[in-house]
């Protein structure tokens, strides 16, 4: 074996014996401490579907870890439900939760001396907050996602989470009778999983795939099939190979890395929170990423996937299509792949690819060819302008018209927002705003799931703009356009928006602008004052002292 494991620093020498007895306590025997201790961070909670699955799939790594000849050690990390505290002020608490999962996985493989890590999350935080975790400490690691939620049924049609939050605005709007809402509630999310179309969980999970930090095809495998288990069990061998010859995160999640991640993103359609979680990611490990590194790969790469939420299938049948390993043969087949790129096999991209067919299966419409694409670019555009200095995010799948110019509909909070939406008081051709709701303003940058869903659900999804400095959901689509920055709290441009001022969305110009002059803008900025906090102390106020803007990512260090 190795002498650089790093639990030698409390294993070795009689001077040590104090920890080896602590050890011996936890089931460690003689023979046990020459080999490599590795923390099993488990995301295990029954507060969400997400995560409700994931203790079996780590007591299955732990199992296997053993194995294989490691001494694993597990440890939990905490899950929020994005879904559950959607549209309320829990929500606030999400993009915390990152910080805390990278934290707490930090924390604890640092005081610990463990030699790898390997990782199981389900719900959205967890993958992010685990490979910024992984990116600090620099050792060996591997990310197990805990599975996608097989979809609902009603009436023939496929369900997920979203289609309930859709039926709320339809209800609304009078388009769906009370029962009909109330079956979608009840067939919406059948089992354990995380939320089945391209959202923000299947979107993380996919590009940690495309990055090399998860094994082939477990980034759309459904929580509940035993292919998932076994996923597991490999993941942990792979891990103990890994620790072995010495492969840390900081060698696979290198520039190249991040290009291939951004490129499958675009191609599967995935949620404007990646862009974010990427940024806060290549931080982790001194890789430089900007939000313009987005717009540059857009141009090149078409959206392959009809997943939801702007298109037709979830992530179960992208598994059934060839998952994210036919998406990255489509993608390394013309050029659109750093091949020589390193994953935690200890293969390069086009080994691990070398068998994967680059065309997709005969009768199916998941995946699209390259010469029938959903749409020709990618679909997460970058928008600068007097409102977005420092830019903004904007999801253009699933709409009709790229641009909209239109009087703003200004409101201070999301509550606002959604109490004016079901009021029936948004019209097509409004720019709805919501602002203070950004990463220090919120603090915590709600996704607006709620809004967006409910506009849809009243028919207004092409015909009305929203902006906001807070962030949206991987099931928000239409043309919305999300961390504005810099945010109203800190007195960005979105704080001086007035009722009435007219708004221009302009995708195809990449362009989001205010039209008013500047003197009346320098008149405005001398009278805004920024607003009191809702969270004095506690872990709001800590997060709202360090976090950094959205065009950085969010980060707090």
């Amino acid at each position: 074996m190795s002498k650089s494991y790093r639990s030698r620093a409390i294993t070795e020498g009689v001077e040590r014996s104090p920890n080896r007895a602590m050890l011996r306590a936890v089931g460690f025997r003689d023979g046990d401490f020459e080999k490599p201790i590795v923390g099993v961070a488990n995301g295990f909670s029954t507060i969400t579907p997400c995560n409700m699955g994931l203790d079996i799939l780590a007591k299955r790594a732990e199992a296997t870890l053993s194995l294989a000849g490691a001494m694993p050690q597990m440890f939990g990390t905490i899950t929020v439900s994005d879904g559950i505290s959607m549209g309320t002020e829990g929500m606030k608490f999400s993009l915390v939760s990152r910080e805390v999962i990278a934290d707490s996985i930090e924390t604890v493989a640092n005081a610990q001396s463990m030699d790898g890590v390997i990782a199981i999350g389900g719900c959205d935080k967890n993958m992010p907050g685990a490979l910024i975790a992984m990116g600090r400490l620099n050792i060996p690691s591997i990310f197990v996602y805990g599975g996608t939620i097989k979809p609902g049924h009603l009436e023939g049609k496929d369900l997920t989470i979203v289609s309930s939050f859709e039926a709320v605005g339809a209800y609304t709007a009078g388009r769906m009778d009370i029962e009909t809402l109330m079956e979608i509630e009840r067939h919406a999310c059948p089992g354990a999983g995380s939320c089945g179309g391209m959202y923000t969980a299947n979107t993380m999970s996919s590009i940690i795939e495309a990055m090399g930090m998860s094994l082939p095809y477990s980034s759309t495998m459904a929580a509940e099939d035993l292919e998932k288990s076994d996923s597991t069990a490999r993941s942990a061998e792979v891990l103990v190979n890994a620790i072995k010859n010495g492969l840390r995160p900081r060698q696979i999640l290198t520039r190249k890395a991040f290009e291939n991640a951004i490129a499958v993103l675009m191609a599967i359609g995935g949620s404007t929170n990646a862009v974010l979680h990427l940024l806060a990611i290549a931080h982790s490990v001194d890789v430089p990423l900007s939000i313009d590194d987005f717009e540059m790969i857009r141009k090149k790469i078409p959206v392959l996937c009809n997943l939801k939420p702007s298109g037709a299938y979830v992530a179960t049948q992208l598994h059934q299509a060839g998952g994210i390993p036919l998406v990255m043969r489509m993608l390394l087949d013309r050029g659109l792949l750093h091949p020589d790129a390193l994953t935690i096999t200890g293969k390069t991209i086009a080994e691990a690819l070398k068998d994967v067919s680059g065309s997709p299966p005969a009768g199916q419409d998941v995946v699209r060819p390259f010469d029938n694409p959903v749409y020709p670019e990618g679909h997460l555009a970058i928008l600068k302008g007097n409102l977005a200095p420092e830019g903004s995010v904007a999801k253009i799948s699933g709409i009709r018209d790229r641009s909209i110019t239109g009087p703003a509909k200004v409101f201070n909070s999301e509550e606002e927002c959604m109490k004016a939406i079901l009021g029936r008081s948004i019209h097509p051709g409004d720019v709805v705003v919501i602002r203070y709701e950004g990463p220090k303003g919120g603090p915590g940058m709600r996704e607006m799931l709620s809004p967006t869903s409910a506009l849809i659900g009243e028919g207004l999804g092409d015909s009305v703009g929203l902006i906001t400095d807070g962030r949206f959901s991987g099931g928000t689509y239409g043309l919305v356009v999300g961390h504005v920055s810099p945010e109203a709290s800190v007195g960005g441009p979105i704080a001086l928006i007035h009722e009435g001022d007219t708004i221009t969305i302009d995708a195809n110009q990449n362009r989001i602008d205010l039209h008013v002059s500047e003197g009346e803008m320098a008149e405005r900025r001398k009278k805004w004052k920024a607003p009191a906090t809702a969270y004095p102390h506690g872990v709001m106020a800590k997060y709202r002292t360090l976090v950094k803007s959205a065009s950085l990512g969010a980060i707090t260090d």
